[in-house]
């Protein structure tokens, strides 16, 4: 599968500088193996505050 990086960036809502934005395979892989949860299931006010803990995600929708 060909990687649109283009594209996935008109939608990623990320504002952390990494060399990842916009690659989402390798976000999403990142992450998980962090145990956390990429920016883009944060709402934009949730992701400012750089948690990306699953913990955080699930408080957030509760």
């Amino acid at each position: 599968m060909e990687c649109r990086k283009e594209e996935n960036l008109k939608n990623c809502n990320c504002t952390y500088n990494c060399s990842k934005k916009g690659i989402c395979c390798l976000c999403v892989k990142e992450h998980r193996e962090r145990k956390e949860i990429p920016a883009c299931f944060f709402p934009k006010s949730a992701e400012k505050t750089y948690d990306r803990s699953i913990k955080h995600f699930v408080e957030i929708n509760k």
